[in-house]
């Protein structure tokens, strides 16, 4: 039975077109669908790599889950086959008790060695998924229990043992201890007791050793960035291990402590592009203070923003709450798509990682995702997340492993399986096949320009009438929102517009959605720093770019209407491809014009300088 409201259709082909359909295509061509990519990875686990306690080995792993993900959408057999290949690769790369590690036996379970294991694990658990052969699947499940069976045989609060938030140096223990939700999921696997036994030890640890993020979620009071410990992805981390065993046990008291952790993030640490963390990687109340500006260096990771992607998709899938998917289509058309490295930059941080490894001996490629997102004027291509120079002087890092789960989790969320038919969460060009309640063949045909315009049309093809109901999501940030079933206007509600009916072939559905500019003010005014505001145009934030003729760092006295919104007209005067451009005026009779936040800043230099929380008269 399943402990969740909605659930994912197992049995759905989609195929876009535009913008998304580009997102699948650069991620395949530019890193997976590079067999040397996937060995060098590998290489990892057959040297010391990590001997400075890094996390080189999280790499393989990380990019696994994502490839796992694109695959189930693309189907693309060559890519199939690398993965296939890679995955014996890494099995074989085990010692002789079965442990895969890229630290060496003599400094174990420090830094970051339990992380990487975590990601090993879930790699292959993900690979699993779409594994079309019987024998690598048992060899898979059979490498990940000696793993998994190494790692309690040496962590755990018994004598000779290390505890979880003690088998590393770092953030009190909460990284270790997101190896939660790969242990989860091996029980789920196997059925074998043992792991969920050690589930519940890690989780008894609270999550880190200066206190218990879990009881802090269950009690609701503080939000995340008043926990103990504050790093943002680590901690979306363990809480989707304490997901996955809620959904293995059904204990109340977790699922509870998710939906709280779910809710005070967006409540407190979630920006306008979809992210958080304005100073530096951590939880730090970003919703009260990202328009201040007053920190200039890493920000709005990305790691950060695909992780809360694939925790506000899960938690939707658990509660059925709309506002969830909403925040998935926030971070995947502003900081998700903005971290796109689609112009093949490398970015100016070599002078930055001197001091820490030599930087002349680097072999330099573009990665395929940038780290961190500016949001008030900045720019892009500052650092690389994770970086770690590999002993053959290839370098990688953490942000650009994680790029592709964001794209592939998509069509994952685009339609769910609901108690009496399916809801449509997303607005994408393109055709879908699945089938209907009653088994039967089901096509939907979407007609959209969407997110660059609000109209969507869907086309719906089945063999024989059936009665189900079919859940239009109705973003919060649509104010007027219209709909017509086969041309007659229907009733329109908040969250969802359910439509249960008999359907038969050639029905269509045609809906609006509100496109109008509006302006977001900050939560806060803060007579210390200059005044500030962002624009919203449906799902996509506006921003400054250099290139358009007017400076980040200048004043602009936007013409704002009494209800908050602006009378923004289309424009094609950007040098530069982009999602929406648009002439924005002032009060002096002016226009700026401002494009999609995601297509701007992509020279990685001054010469693209941009910024989302505008300054403002």
């Amino acid at each position: 039975m399943s402990r969740e409201k909605f659930t994912l259709i197992d049995d759905a082909f989609l195929k876009y077109n535009g913008e998304v359909q580009n997102v699948f295509d650069f991620v395949e061509s530019r890193q997976l669908l590079r067999p040397e990519l996937w060995r060098r990875f590998v290489q990892q686990f057959r040297e010391d790599a990590d001997f400075d306690a890094g996390w080189r080995g999280e790499y393989w792993g990380k990019m696994m889950r994502g490839a796992s993900l694109v695959y189930s959408y693309t189907k693309n057999e060559k890519l199939y086959d690398i993965l296939a290949e890679t995955v014996r690769d890494m099995i074989e790369s085990a010692d002789e008790s079965g442990r895969i590690s890229s630290y060496g036996a003599d400094h174990e379970f420090d830094g970051w060695d339990l992380w990487c294991r975590k990601y090993v694990l879930l790699g292959m658990e993900y690979f699993l998924d779409i594994c079309k052969d019987k024998t690598l699947y048992n060899d898979v499940v059979n490498s990940m229990k000696r793993q998994a069976d190494y790692i309690i045989a040496h962590i755990g609060d018994e004598d000779g043992k290390t505890a979880i938030t003690s088998a590393t140096r770092d953030w009190n223990g909460l990284n270790s201890s997101s190896i939660l939700e790969s242990i989860v999921r091996l029980y789920n696997i196997t059925n074998e007791r043992k792991y969920l036994d050690f589930a519940e030890y890690i989780i008894s640890c609270g999550g880190v050793d200066n206190g218990n993020v879990f009881e802090l979620a269950y009690e609701g009071e503080l939000s995340p960035y008043r926990y103990p410990v504050t790093k943002a992805y680590e901690m979306i981390s363990c809480f989707e291990g304490l997901l996955e065993y809620y959904k293995a046990t059904g204990c109340e008291k977790y699922k509870t402590a998710v939906i709280n952790f779910a809710d005070k993030i967006l409540e407190t640490d979630f920006t306008v592009i979809g992210s958080a963390g304005c100073k530096h990687e951590l939880f730090d109340n970003s919703s009260l203070t990202q328009h201040l500006g007053e920190w200039t260096g890493e920000m709005q990771e990305t790691c950060v923003t695909v992780t809360l992607m694939k925790f506000f998709s899960r938690v939707y899938l658990l509660t059925g709450k709309s506002e969830y998917a909403d925040a998935v289509e926030t971070s995947f058309y502003n900081a998700y798509m903005g971290a796109l490295n689609t112009e093949g930059n490398i970015g100016n941080w070599k002078e930055k990682y001197a001091p820490y490894f030599d930087v002349e001996k680097l072999i330099y490629e573009p990665l395929p995702f940038d780290s961190y997102s500016p949001l008030t004027s900045g720019c892009r291509g500052i650092g690389v997340g994770g970086i770690k120079p590999m002993s053959d002087n290839h370098y990688y890092g953490c942000c650009a492993c994680i790029g592709s789960a964001g794209v592939g989790l998509i069509p994952k969320i685009h339609y769910v399986k609901t108690e009496s038919g399916f809801a449509v969460n997303m607005f994408i060009d393109g055709t879908a096949k699945m089938s209907t309640p009653n088994g039967c063949e089901l096509l939907l045909d979407t007609k959209t320009l969407y997110p660059a315009d609000g109209k969507v049309k869907i086309s719906i093809s089945v063999k024989e009438p059936e009665n189900f109901e079919i859940l239009i999501r109705n973003p919060r940030w649509s104010e007027n929102t219209s709909l017509l079933l086969n041309g007659e206007e229907v009733s329109v509600t908040k969250g969802y517009i359910s439509l249960d009916r008999i359907w038969s072939d050639g029905d269509e559905i045609e809906f609006s959605l509100d496109m109008k500019t509006r302006v977001v003010f900050p939560l806060s005014a803060n007579p210390d720093f200059p005044k500030r505001i962002a624009l919203r145009r449906g799902p996509i934030m506006l921003a400054e770019d250099s290139r358009l003729g007017y400076s980040p760092d200048e004043e602009a006295d936007f013409s704002v209407n009494a209800d908050g919104t602006i009378n923004t007209t289309p424009t094609d005067a950007s040098p530069y491809h982009c999602m929406v451009q648009v002439d924005v005026p002032l009060t002096n009779g002016r226009k700026i014009t401002l494009t999609d936040y995601a297509s701007s800043g992509r020279t990685w230099n001054e010469q693209s300088k941009i910024a989302v929380w505008m300054l403002s008269k």
